[in-house]
């Protein structure tokens, strides 16, 4: 992407994370934007906790896999 726009507010914490701000600020190739508060940046570059995602993709990926076995 040329250009990356990154809205950065307090109120949504969760999403404070330095992996995720590092993800926003090296996909912007010509430009990157920070919007927001510069306490919100601040807790994004200090919170380097992983955080567990919930994407239920080993449940989702069951059907598939027993298909696959039935298959083979």
């Amino acid at each position: 992407m040329p250009a990356v726009v990154i809205p950065l507010a307090t109120q949504h914490y969760p999403m404070l994370a330095r992996s995720l701000l590092y993800t926003g600020v090296t996909r912007g190739k010509q430009l990157v934007v920070l919007i927001g508060q510069p306490k919100a940046c601040t807790l994004a570059v200090h919170n380097v906790r992983a955080m567990r995602r919930l994407t239920n993709l080993a449940v989702r990926l069951r059907p598939v896999q027993a298909a696959r076995l039935t298959v083979l």
